[in-house]
């Protein structure tokens, strides 16, 4: 499927491992100028993918590589890809307030900022925003609590801003499930307990069987392009049905 992303200016917001290695990949195999914030330095950097030192829980990180990326990119964004995050935290049902602000600024603030810092570039561009965000925004499946609130934050955020930013701007949510990546939450717990984990599987997804880094990318990559001009305020669940409700 053409895809029309080749020259496209990409920023991807943690886009060195996991899910972001695979988007950002991706969509460098469409031929897109790959713009990658992280604090780790991605393995797969060459010409064509361009890498900006920053944790994205300090605002003035964020404003410090805006520059450069905006310069790079003559200010203007095709897509930006908001994939910052982290599940694992204390198991409390609510947190020391310490703990709760790590993971909400981890996975809704950091995202926000960049939206709000990147807001014009997209407009220029006439572009378009996925926030990935998790099914532990949509039920309660076990995650950290304030993992989950803010993933769900991010769903309420993306509902808002695809009518406040039409129609100028699109933006969609991603809810991916299980997804089993090279050093992982899932990796690890694998290597713990390889047989309660399979067996969860078995029980609470319909495919019986974790998602791949890939399998979102492809569905990040989809909704990036012209094939989806007409999607925005959604959010689409990759969980091999584990949320049927949702789907």
């Amino acid at each position: 499927m053409e895809l029309s992303l080749k020259s496209k200016n990409v920023l991807i917001v943690g886009g060195s491992g996991g899910i972001g290695s695979a988007v950002s990949k991706s969509f460098f195999a469409e031929g897109a100028l790959v713009h990658i914030i992280s604090r780790n330095r991605p393995d797969f950097l060459e010409p064509g993918i361009f890498w900006y030192s920053c944790d994205v829980t300090q605002n003035s990180q964020i404003a410090a590589v805006s520059a450069d990326i905006l310069a790079n990119t003559a200010g203007q964004l095709d897509v930006m890809v908001c994939n910052v995050g982290s599940g694992s935290g204390e198991a409390e049902a609510i947190t020391g307030e310490e703990e709760w602000q790590r993971l909400w600024q981890l996975n809704f603030t950091g995202t926000l900022s960049c939206l709000r810092i990147f807001e014009n570039a997209l407009k220029k561009a006439g572009g378009n925003a996925i926030l990935v965000s998790s099914i532990a925004g949509l039920e309660s499946i076990g995650a950290p609590t304030a993992y989950s609130v803010a993933k769900s934050a991010l769903i309420a955020l993306g509902r808002e801003l695809s009518r406040k930013w039409a129609p100028d701007i699109r933006i969609n949510v991603v809810a991916p499930g299980n997804i089993m990546a090279e050093g992982g939450t899932w990796d690890a717990k694998m290597k713990e307990n390889s047989d309660a984990v399979q067996q969860m599987v078995q029980q609470k997804v319909p495919l019986q069987r974790f998602g791949t880094p890939r399998e979102v990318a492809d569905l990040i990559l989809f909704l990036s392009s012209e094939k989806a001009a007409f999607i925005t305020g959604s959010c689409l669940v990759i969980d091999g049905g584990q949320t049927t409700s949702f789907n």
